[in-house]
C-alpha cells in the first residue's frame, strides 16, 4: 500500500501531523504550520474538511451543547465547529504548500460534499474521524474512490470496526488502516490501551496504528513496539497562540523529539533473532570459562579450590566443571592458565 510517496512495503511508520483547528483562522499560520511539520520530520499533514452546517445543526438545546468534562464544555456544537473549521477556499493553497515541502497532504471529510470537493484536489487517501466511524454511507462513498482509507476507532466497539471494514470491502477497497484511538482530550495514560494495536492488526488483518491524544510523546513512541505502522498526533506551531486543540498538541520541538524517538524505536525493535553477530562474538572473550586459580602440580587433583569459572572466556566451557572435578592433571599448571581438556589425565 502507498499513500502518496510513502510506501508501506519499504518504510515502517507513517507519521502524520494533524492540523485540526490549530490554524486559528489564519491561512498564513496554517501554511507556516505545514512548513514546521516538515521541519519536525512528519511524513504527512492532515486537514479536516467540513463546514459547521455540514457537520451539525445550528440548534440551541441541551443535545447540541457540550457537557462531557472537556475544555469545550458549555459551547454549542455549531459555534465550536464554525470557529474550528478550515475554510474550503484555503485547501488548494495548503495542498500546494505541502507539495512544495514534499509532504503528503490529505484530509478527513465529514459529509459527501466534502468528499466531492477533496476529489477535485486529488487527495491520495482519506481519513474517517473517530465520531464518523458509524457513518456507513460516508464510508462507502469514501471507499468507492479506490484510495487508502484510515479510520480512528475512538468511540467504536469491535462491531463498529467490523462494519466499517465491511463497508470498504463492499466497494472493492481493501486498502484499510485502523488507528487505535481514545476519544478523550487529553487521554489519560491508563486509557491509551496500546496493546490493542497489535490485536487490531491480527484480528482484522489490516495495517494498524495509533491516533494519539495523550500528553507528551511517550505513548506514540511506545506504540511502535506494539505494532503501530501509522502515528497521528495533533501539531501546533506555537502553543502560546492558544486555540481549540492547543492543550493536547505538540509544537515543532516536541514533534521533532517524537519523530527522532520513533525512528530509533523502529531500529531497536528489529526482528526476532538469536543470531550472534561478529561484534557479539568478539564480546564472548569476556564471558566465563574455567581457569587455574591456584598452582597445581602434575598428578594433583582438580578441586573447587584450584579451578574456577571466571572471566575471560579463553578456557574450557563452564559446563565441564563438575565433570573435571576430582580428575588429575598431566602437567604443572600455573595460576592464570586457561583450563583445557588436554591437561587432564
Amino acid at each position: 500500500m502507498k499513500i502518496g510517496s510513502f510506501d508501506f512495503y519499504k518504510r515502517k511508520t507513517f507519521i502524520i501531523a494533524e492540523l485540526s483547528a490549530n490554524h486559528n483562522g489564519s491561512l498564513e499560520l496554517a501554511k507556516e504550520t505545514i512548513r514546521a511539520a516538515k521541519r519536525a520530520g512528519a511524513d504527512a499533514i492532515k486537514l479536516q474538511t467540513y463546514k459547521a452546517e455540514t457537520i451539525t445543526l445550528d440548534m440551541r438545546n441541551s443535545q447540541f451543547k457540550i457537557n462531557h468534562g472537556t475544555e469545550w464544555d458549555g459551547r454549542y456544537l455549531y459555534d465550536l465547529y464554525k470557529e474550528a473549521h478550515l475554510p474550503w477556499e484555503w485547501h488548494q493553497e495548503l495542498f500546494e504548500t505541502a507539495t512544495e515541502e514534499k509532504l503528503v497532504c490529505f484530509s478527513s471529510p465529514f459529509d459527501p460534499t466534502a468528499v466531492d470537493f477533496l476529489e477535485t484536489l486529488n487527495v491520495p487517501a482519506y481519513k474517517i474521524a473517530s465520531y464518523e466511524i458509524t457513518d456507513i454511507p460516508l464510508i462507502e462513498l469514501v471507499a468507492s474512490k479506490g484510495k487508502p482509507v484510515i479510520f480512528s476507532t475512538g468511540i467504536a466497539g469491535e462491531d463498529d470496526i467490523q462494519l466499517a471494514i465491511e463497508a470498504c470491502k463492499k466497494q472493492g477497497n481493501n486498502q484499510i488502516i485502523i488507528l487505535k484511538c481514545t476519544s478523550a482530550y487529553p487521554t489519560p495514560p491508563d486509557q491509551a490501551n496500546l496493546r490493542t494495536i497489535h490485536e487490531i492488526a491480527n484480528r482484522f488483518n489490516v495495517i494498524a496504528g495509533f491516533s494519539d491524544h495523550t500528553l507528551g510523546i511517550v505513548a506514540p513512541v511506545l506504540s511502535v513496539a506494539f505494532g503501530a505502522r501509522v502515528i497521528e498526533k495533533h501539531f501546533i506551531l506555537d502553543k502560546n497562540n492558544g486555540g481549540l486543540d492547543s492543550h493536547f498538541s505538540l509544537d515543532e520541538r516536541e514533534f521533532k523529539e517524537m519523530v527522532i524517538a520513533v525512528r530509533i524505536a523502529e531500529r531497536m525493535i528489529g526482528e526476532v533473532s538469536f543470531k550472534i553477530t561478529d561484534k557479539m562474538m568478539s564480546q564472548r572473550d569476556f564471558s566465563r570459562s574455567l581457569y587455574i586459580v591456584k598452582d597445581i602440580k602434575k598428578g594433583e587433583l582438580i578441586t573447587e579450590a584450584n579451578v574456577r569459572s571466571v572471566r575471560p572466556g579463553f578456557g574450557l566451557h563452564p559446563k565441564y566443571y563438575r565433570e573435571i572435578l576430582g580428575k588429575k592433571v598431566n602437567k604443572d599448571l600455573k595460576k592464570g592458565t586457561a583450563m583445557s581438556i588436554d591437561y587432564i589425565k
